[in-house]
This record gives C-alpha cells, sequence and structure tokens, in this order.
C-alpha cells in the first residue's frame, strides 16, 4: 500500500528499494515490535514517521506512514484480533469514547464503533475483560477521498443532524483491509507541515469527532487526480480511511471476569 505514503509527502513515483535502504541506514528499532526480521522507524518532523517492517527474512518488506498522536481516546473492547503473519499488531474493535460507570441509562455503550491497527500490541495482556476501556492514540491515512467541500455537501445529509455531525462506518468483508472505515467528519484545523526528506508539504487535519477530535492525513496527488480542493477549516470530508495508533493507557492489572477472546 505504498499509495498511503502520498498522505506524507511521498510522491507516487517515489523509488521505494531507494527509501527501504535509507531507512535501515538512518532508522532506529520500534519499541515492542520483537526479537526476530526488521522493525525500523525514520523520523520525519513533528510526530511524522516512515516505519519499516519485515518479521522473516524471506517475508515481505512493509513501508508505512506513521504518526505520534499525542491525545488519547478511550476506547472500550469488544474484540482484539492478532494476525499470524504480524504478531506486534492487533486489530482493534470496540467502542470510542465510552459512558463512565453507572451513566450507560440503557443507551449505546460508546459514542461511535471504531476500529483500528494497534502497532504495539505487544503491551496487551493474555486476557481482556470485555468492555475494558483502554486508551489509544491513533491517526488516520485515507485510501480513498470521495467529498472535500462545503460542511452541508457530501451523500448523507442526515449526518449533520448527529452529534459533531460525524459518521465512522467500520468496513469489513472479504478483500477489505482491517482497521477500516468510511468517515464523514468536518474539518475544524489544518497544520501545515513539511516532509524532511522529500521537501514536500503536508497537511495534518484535525476533525469534529465525539470524545476527541482525530487527525487525518490524505493524499495531495489524489485530491488533484480527483479535481478535489484542498481541506480546509469548515469543509466536510468524506472517504475511507486506515487507522493506526498505539496503546497509551488502560492496561491495569484485571480481574477474573468475561474474557474478550484474542483472534
Amino acid at each position: 500500500m505504498d499509495f498511503l505514503l502520498e498522505c506524507i509527502g511521498f510522491p507516487p513515483d517515489m523509488d521505494r528499494e531507494a527509501l527501504m535502504t535509507l531507512v535501515r541506514e538512518r532508522g532506529e528499532p520500534v519499541a515492542y515490535r520483537g526479537p526476530h526480521g526488521e522493525h525500523l522507524r525514520l523520523a520525519l518532523t513533528e510526530g511524522l514517521e516512515l516505519r519499516l517492517d519485515r518479521e522473516e527474512e524471506q517475508g515481505p518488506t512493509n513501508l508505512l506512514p506513521y504518526y505520534r498522536e499525542p491525545s488519547r481516546l478511550r476506547v472500550a473492547v469488544d474484540k482484539i484480533s492478532r494476525t499470524a503473519d504480524s504478531p506486534a499488531d492487533a486489530l482493534l474493535l470496540g467502542w470510542a469514547a465510552p459512558p463512565i460507570p453507572g451513566d450507560l441509562d440503557g443507551g449505546a455503550p460508546g459514542a461511535y464503533r471504531l476500529t483500528m491497527w494497534i502497532t504495539d500490541a505487544r503491551r496487551l495482556p493474555r486476557h481482556l475483560t470485555l468492555g475494558q476501556v483502554l486508551a489509544v492514540s491513533l491517526a488516520g491515512f485515507c485510501l480513498d477521498t470521495t467529498f472535500v467541500g462545503p460542511n452541508d455537501g457530501g451523500c448523507d445529509a442526515s449526518i449533520l443532524e448527529r452529534p459533531h455531525g460525524f459518521s465512522f462506518q467500520v468496513l469489513n468483508g472479504e478483500g477489505v483491509p482491517g482497521g477500516c472505515a468510511e468517515l464523514s467528519a468536518r474539518v475544524k484545523a489544518v497544520r501545515h507541515i513539511q516532509n524532511t526528506l522529500t521537501g514536500r508539504a503536508v497537511d495534518v487535519l484535525e476533525v469534529d469527532a465525539p470524545g476527541r477530535d482525530l487527525h487525518l492525513f490524505v493524499s495531495p496527488w489524489q485530491l488533484s487526480e480527483e479535481s478535489l480542493p484542498a481541506p480546509r477549516p469548515g469543509f466536510r470530508i468524506e472517504g475511507s480511511f486506515l487507522f493506526t495508533g498505539r496503546l497509551s493507557g488502560g492496561l491495569g492489572r484485571q480481574r477474573p471476569a468475561a474474557q474478550v477472546a484474542f483472534g
């Protein structure tokens, strides 16, 4: 999924092999990724990183964007799934911004259904209690942008009536990568930073969301190809995003209870 690197300032015609060589020369080990294979990070600027991952000598090498989100979002866990080819990662499915104990009153178990890849899954205990609340730090990288424009535009006007005018629909099914969602959100702010390797501008979008605002990254090349304007405050953005991040709290020892299965 090299096109995801466009979201952080790497052009479509980048030399992938040269980029991997650079990460191997300048990168540093990533914590909690494991003792085998290659697990390197190369800091770019202001929280942006390039991650190189390979579990086995003959296995595929992944080169992906990463953002060290400083804020935390509370998530009530429904399920944690692991993959055999990447034991340091886990797919989280749960509810964002769950109510504090005693405030549920028959309502939803959270503000919205959320999915993401946890990249430091080795920190997870073997079992979690169903509904246990973790703190995570995450960011979204655009797979496909379908709309950028006035806040009252987009494909479904009813979203404007929801809390924060926000929609997060978890994607699943055959051929759909884990950790992906269809998102519709209002852009609150745009921070302009620069990829120090390419000199290209990178826009960090802050969008309005329940519980905590989210940070998103989109490809300017894709926007241009689709004749979409650059996101700006007050605009709405819609599309499919891959969400990744890390654990940032909620890992204390738990009392015995119903346990969440690990896939």
